[in-house]
């Protein structure tokens, strides 16, 4: 189960991202995280560049809505979404992770 603290408008959560996928999508759940595989390499910041434009994507909200709050140069990250409520975000990965399996 993928852990949401919502907070002032906004929610926060883990992601563990593969960079170098084939394309961009989420993979699955690993230890209270969604994993999420990137169609970008790690280099000059792309891959958190595509991370940003995925979830803002995934959750309908501007790119300046999505941050990554900690963890910009490793694999697992802490993101932050803004204008999004708990239930929401829990709706949006129930229905991707749902799609997956």
């Amino acid at each position: 189960m993928i852990v949401i603290s919502a907070k002032e408008n906004s929610v926060s959560f883990a992601v563990r991202v593969q960079p170098r996928a084939s394309r961009t999508e989420i993979a699955g759940e690993l230890d209270g995280a969604v994993k999420i595989r990137l169609a970008a390499p790690p280099v000059e910041g792309e891959a958190n560049e595509e991370l940003i434009r995925f979830l803002a994507r995934l959750f309908g909200v501007a790119r300046q809505q999505v941050a990554i709050i900690s963890g910009a140069t490793s694999r697992n990250k802490s993101v932050r979404v803004s204008g999004v409520s708990a239930q929401e975000a829990e709706k949006v990965f129930r229905e991707k992770l749902k799609g997956e399996q």
